[in-house]
């Protein structure tokens, strides 16, 4: 069972911006569970009252849309926190979040941490700075998937993964397993046109695949196809 003081130590820029008393308060807040695959860690509409963090494992925040299909928003990468948004904006969650694999995560009650920000400008950078990266990095998401043709979308996100959860021993696979559907929804595009372009990926001998597993053949010529759009 991993324990507070090593999930404090997986995450060093959060602990170093704690005083001692106020890390023993996390500490004793914070609260470890373990998410079985595809388990729903928050809903959509939700009350914020904890910040996440995930340990291992692999977490999808998505958005539910027209018709019940869902939108892939951002992956979670360990070790990485997460859910915190809200709270900040005093809102209930507008995205849900699930797990796609089996994970542990760590919680820390959102009072506190409102707690401790007021009286240390530290805590309250290490913050601004994550929902800066974030911002950003949804800005530009928003923009690649409003604006690349489908063989665009799919080519940045098999990337997208690479550089989320890296690749296994190999160097060329994918460490993540995802379904059709979801490999869809974090493309922006329906089941069977990912599908169609996986299939059309494997035959130009860019991908292979085996079953959900995908492994990268060529990933020069997915760079080019995804930044040509």
């Amino acid at each position: 069972m991993i324990r507070n003081e090593d999930v404090l130590g997986m995450l060093p820029e959060l602990d170093r911006a704690l005083m001692p008393l106020e890390r023993s308060q996390v500490l004793d807040g914070m609260r470890v569970r373990a998410y079985r695959k595809n388990e729903q860690i928050y809903k959509e509409g939700d009350s914020p009252t904890k910040m996440l963090c995930l340990i291992s494992g692999k977490v999808k925040i998505y958005k539910d849309g027209v018709g019940g299909r869902s939108q892939i928003v951002r992956v979670i990468n360990a070790v990485e926190c997460f859910g915190y948004r809200a709270a900040f904006s005093d809102e209930n969650y507008v995205t849900a979040a699930a797990a796609f694999e089996q994970s542990v995560i760590a919680s820390i009650p959102m009072n506190l941490i409102f707690q401790i920000i007021r009286r240390n400008p530290q805590l309250a950078c290490f913050f601004v700075r994550r929902l800066a990266i974030a911002l950003g990095r949804s800005d530009a998401r928003t923009v690649n998937l409003t604006q690349k043709h489908i063989r665009g979308r799919l080519a940045e996100s098999i990337l997208f993964l690479k550089e989320s959860y890296g690749t296994a021993q190999d160097g060329c696979s994918l460490n993540a397993c995802l379904s059709r559907e979801d490999m869809a929804s974090l493309s922006n595009m329906t089941t069977s046109n990912a599908i169609r372009t996986l299939s059309l990926f494997a035959q130009e001998k860019l991908i292979s695949l085996d079953g959900r597993k995908i492994k990268i053949l060529d990933e020069a010529a997915l760079q080019k196809i995804s930044k040509m759009g």
